[in-house]
């Protein structure tokens, strides 16, 4: 198994980590007509509680 030979300087390493980004979430908006607000994707609506055109939770 290889290993490093030589330590890594601080510049090389953090230009490295500086590739690493956090995407934001996709929001889509509620199906529901009278709620319409962003809610993540394949999830019931956090606002109105639907899912699917159907009541699965106690709204907010």
């Amino acid at each position: 198994m290889a290993a490093p030979k030589r330590r890594m300087s601080r510049s090389n390493t953090r230009s490295r980590r500086a590739q690493w980004k956090a995407t934001a979430p996709t929001l889509v908006a509620c199906e529901n007509r009278a709620c319409r607000k962003p809610k993540l994707p394949h999830t019931a609506c956090p606002t109105c509680g639907q899912y699917d055109g159907r009541q699965v939770a106690r709204p907010a």
